[in-house]
């Protein structure tokens, strides 16, 4: 434990003590001149703080300077009432002065003081505390929505973005704090007044009673040791209530708060010189003190001259320097400044201005907010971190059109109708409803765009209806799905595997760097990504890799293994549901393939005749079609050696379409072959 925390624990604990044990008058006059001290230097360091934040100790401050407050408060009470009216010299100090020889006006002037302090400042403090610290939270979910837009555009990264989450969280809970620490202040202005009733109360009745006083010069003693002790409580409260309103009304800035009032109360010396001729022309009035009036505006007239001289003086350098638009010609010059436009966003987004609307959140736009959960699904789907994806508005797209960029080359386009909703006949349903025909740009399944009011209707048909911003965040997904493997960098291999390394380093350590590098790692991980395939079980991979990295470095080889050593995942993502059909390759065609396939210096290649993948191509399609009509998926099973050269054949005419291999398949799972695709 640090010596801060042991002295800190020490100085509570004898506070509360405070209240039980009797003090001497010599150290209850050292607590006194303390309070104030304390109260004083929290009033300075609230003045020259730059953000509330950056004392969020505070509210537990106000709690502890309460307590201490009351403590010596009760002591002092104790002293007055057992020791003849007498306090300590600080407290007779205070109430001499302020009585001045007239008992009536100086206790009139005390009480003065109190209810200053318990009506304007103590109560303003707890309202401004109060209004803060709702607002404060109110406005906590547009601040987070606005950190997620510029995460998403690009603007800042996930360490800003986490950093200033946390700032906009430590705001809230200082705020609500400060507002339950008035509530301390507020009943401690409460408790004074009592105390002060109980002083001059409970000292009349002690001084007559017990002392023999008479009645006068009871009053003259007590009522002089109450106004002094509500003195020694009340500037230090009146001073930490002050810090309070100060600390609670500071708006964001740079400065500090007399750097700040001095900024922006003599920004203008116009204002000041307009104030001393006013203050010139109040010396005609009859009656008014003339020196002092003239004094205060020969003040203020020689320090609207000396700034505006400082104005003009500034101007004069800002003339003399080179001209911005100059400077900004030269940068432009310096070949160092093209580097900038060489940098190439991983994923952008454009839009046409008419997209603008469900972008922004102000106009009630959500589009942000389902881009977030895209990242979300990306990484709970594929294991992938995607990059922010960068969004901006294009003049050259139609109003409402869109497109997607992948490294600055486009890969995907759509289009929308705000205000309207596309409607897919998922069901096959026969009856029909009125609307604009298109296609679904996500799937490329025939669609139509109907209006809000027809909704309703195409639903209970059967019909799939999804709003604008969905579609643009379906076509998305699909997009990303479909070029994960290009977004995955060996930066991203990188994260990925530092974060494997915080649960399994031993792992880790054996397989990065010794076996192999992030780059080798990377065409593993594309490679599986590319047949939309999770990289999420990472460990599983690794552990592949470090089995058989011995053995073989060929990054298609170790693919292939890994992709058996994922054997439940393929099987649970392609073979699951009463919707799959499962095609097999003719034992002609897996000989066929077996026999055309040569080893060259590039990899392994398989050369067919024409007229033999036309035939191919023909058998699949035929297939394709009879089971997309039927609404089944398709999922093609062949021999381990043959998985990757069939899948290469058909890529070009039907790329979605899975390949397994049988050593990918979960034992356990019971198959039935709908289909055989031929060569002939």
């Amino acid at each position: 434990m640090k010596s801060s925390d042991i002295i800190t624990s020490v100085l509570v604990i004898l506070v509360v003590l405070l209240i039980i044990i009797p003090l001497p008058t010599w150290l209850v006059d050292a607590l006194l001149i303390m309070n104030i001290t304390i109260s004083l230097f929290i009033l300075l360091v609230t003045l020259f703080v730059k953000r509330p934040l950056d004392f969020a100790v505070l509210p537990t401050l106000l709690l502890l300077t309460t307590l201490f407050r009351m403590a010596l408060s009760l002591t002092t009470t104790k002293l007055i009432l057992s020791n003849g009216g007498y306090a300590g010299q600080v407290v007779q100090t205070f109430g001499t002065f302020v009585i001045g020889g007239n008992l009536v006006v100086g206790f009139v002037a005390f009480l003065i003081i109190v209810a200053i302090q318990f009506i304007v400042i103590t109560k303003g403090s707890e309202r401004v505390s109060e209004v803060a610290a709702r607002f404060t939270l109110d406005a906590m979910p547009g601040k987070q929505m606005s950190i997620d837009a510029d995460l998403n555009t690009g603007v800042i990264d996930e360490a800003t973005a986490r950093q200033r989450r946390q700032e906009i969280q430590r705001e809230a809970d200082f705020y609500a704090a400060m507002d339950g620490a008035s509530k301390f202040i507020k009943g401690d202005a409460i408790i004074s007044i009592v105390i002060i009733i109980v002083n001059i109360v409970g000292g009349l009745i002690v001084g007559v009673t017990q002392e023999g006083m008479d009645l006068s010069n009871a009053v003259s003693i007590y009522i002089l040791a109450t106004v002094g002790d509500g003195l020694v409580s009340q500037i230090p409260a009146l001073l930490i209530s002050t810090s309070t309103g100060i600390i609670v009304t500071r708006s964001a800035s740079d400065g500090t708060f007399g750097q700040d009032l001095t900024k922006q109360l003599l920004a203008n010396p116009n204002i000041m010189l307009i104030c001393g001729g006013i203050l010139i022309f109040m010396c005609l009035i009859p009656g008014f003190p003339k020196l002092q009036i003239l004094l205060i505006a020969a003040l203020l007239l020689a320090g609207g001259l000396y700034l505006r001289s400082q104005v003009k003086k500034s101007a004069e350098v800002e003339l003399t320097e080179p001209d911005v638009a100059e400077q900004a010609a030269e940068e432009k010059r310096k070949p160092e400044n093209v580097l900038s436009l060489l940098q190439v966003e991983q994923l952008e987004l454009e839009f046409g201005y008419g997209i603008v609307p469900l972008v922004d959140a102000s106009l009630g736009g959500d589009l942000l907010d389902r881009i977030i959960m895209i990242r979300r699904q990306c990484a709970i789907d594929l294991g992938i971190i995607l990059p922010s994806v960068r969004m901006r508005d294009n003049v050259r797209l139609g109003t409402n059109e869109y497109k997607i960029l992948i490294k600055g080359i486009e890969v995907a386009r759509g289009e929308i109708m705000p205000d309207h909703y596309l409607a897919i006949n998922a069901e096959g349903t026969k009856e029909t409803i009125t609307g604009i025909e298109t296609v679904d740009p996500a799937f490329g399944l025939p669609a139509l765009w109907i209006t809000k009011k027809q909704r309703e209707k195409a639903e209970l048909l059967g019909y799939t209806t999804i709003d604008p911003p969905s579609v643009i965040t379906t076509h998305l997904m699909e997009v990303i799905k479909t070029h994960a493997a290009e977004l995955l960098n060996r930066q991203q291999v990188q994260t990925l595997i530092e974060n494997l390394a915080k649960t399994q380093p031993a792992l880790v350590e054996e397989v990065v760097p010794k076996m192999f590098s992030y780059g080798e790692i990377q065409k593993v991980l594309t490679r599986l990504l590319r047949e939309n395939i999770p990289i999420k079980n990472l460990a599983t991979i690794l552990e592949t890799l470090a089995e058989y990295g011995s053995v073989t470095k060929n990054p298609d080889e170790l693919t292939e293994l890994v992709r058996q050593s994922l054997s439940r995942v393929i099987t649970g993502r392609f073979l699951t549901g009463d919707d799959v059909a499962v095609l097999a390759l003719d034992a002609k065609l897996e000989q066929l393939i077996a026999e055309k396939t040569k080893k060259t210096e590039t990899g392994l290649v398989t050369v067919l005749e024409p007229n033999q993948l036309q035939a191919i191509f023909t058998s699949l399609k035929t297939l394709l079609e009879r089971f997309t009509l039927e609404g089944k998926r398709v999922v093609v099973l062949t021999a381990p050696a043959i998985r990757p050269r069939f899948k290469k054949l058909i890529e070009q005419v039907a790329p979605g379409v899975p390949v397994l291999s049988y050593a990918e398949i979960d034992p356990n799972l019971e198959l039935h072959i709908e289909g055989v695709i031929k060569a002939a």
